[in-house]
């Protein structure tokens, strides 16, 4: 009976284990002292855990309630010291788990920004999903604060800020 409960005990604490690891990279948890407000503060998922010099797959999520009007170009920066790299081939925006059709994803090295536009407005109120595939993570670890900024159509060419993904590569 001992050894029954001991192997019991073990293997609880191995799987709350694992499943603490697979939480690790889903959305942001709190976050203390990182000068963005929470409720500027927007959900992300890493699909292969975020690990340094590794690839990934970036599911930057915009709530519903950001989308205030509809959004004709998705802006996407991000900080000098990330050395991470995109594929532009491999971006997409899902809304309502489906893709948009995109006219054009650029991605500016030097700028520090990826700028995706969608062939029609995405429509207000929509909960979007930018997913950046076949992303390789930066070899050295960290926190990394990646901006978006949306034009709406037929507004002044200034983008405007929605909130910003706290990312954390380890």
């Amino acid at each position: 009976m001992k050894r029954l409960l001991s192997t019991l005990a073990v293997a609880s604490c191995l799987l709350t284990g694992f499943q603490a690891v697979s939480w690790a990279q889903s959305l942001p948890g709190l976050t203390l002292f990182s000068g963005i407000k929470g409720e500027n503060q927007l959900p992300y998922r890493l699909d292969f855990g975020g690990q340094a010099d590794g690839w990934d797959r970036y599911i930057l999520r915009i709530p519903a309630q950001k989308m205030k009007l509809a959004v004709a170009q998705i802006a996407i920066t991000y900080p000098n010291y990330y050395k991470g790299s995109f594929n532009p081939k491999k971006i997409e925006v899902m809304v309502k788990n489906k893709p948009v059709p995109l006219s054009e994803v650029k991605w500016d090295k030097e700028g520090r920004i990826i700028q995706i536009y969608p062939q029609e407005p995405i429509p207000s109120g929509s909960k979007v999903e930018v997913v950046l595939s076949d992303v390789k993570n930066p070899s050295f670890g960290g926190t990394f604060y990646f901006t978006c900024q949306v034009l709406s159509p037929g507004d002044v060419p200034l983008l405007r800020y929605l909130g910003t993904w706290i990312l954390s590569i380890s």
